[in-house]
């Protein structure tokens, strides 16, 4: 299993509900096993940068490409990369 984890920060604090609202159009994708959307709790002192979190679980590789290949993720970056000071992603297989 390829787990999917993205990290974004807001140019501007009144944006963060829109760059949530961009990537909720992520959730539209079929072929992925799990998914989240959600607000940082920034509960960690150090780390209070990232203010959307987007997690997800798929079957392989070739799956997550597929997903990126979805024309809603297209839309998703049309709405969310220019309010975005960040963006940090991380893919890992959870199988090793």
């Amino acid at each position: 299993m390829i787990r999917h984890i993205v990290l974004f920060s807001a140019k501007d604090p009144a944006d963060v509900e829109r760059v949530k609202t961009g990537l909720d159009l992520l959730k539209g994708i079929p072929g992925v096993r799990h998914f989240e959307v959600a607000y940082n709790s920034k509960r960690d002192g150090l780390s209070q940068d990232i203010d959307v979190v987007v997690y997800g679980e798929f079957d392989s590789y070739d799956a997550l490409d597929t997903y990126k290949a979805h024309p809603l993720y297209q839309e998703s970056i049309a709405v969310v990369r220019p309010l975005r000071e960040q963006r940090i992603a991380v893919d890992f297989d959870a199988t090793v």
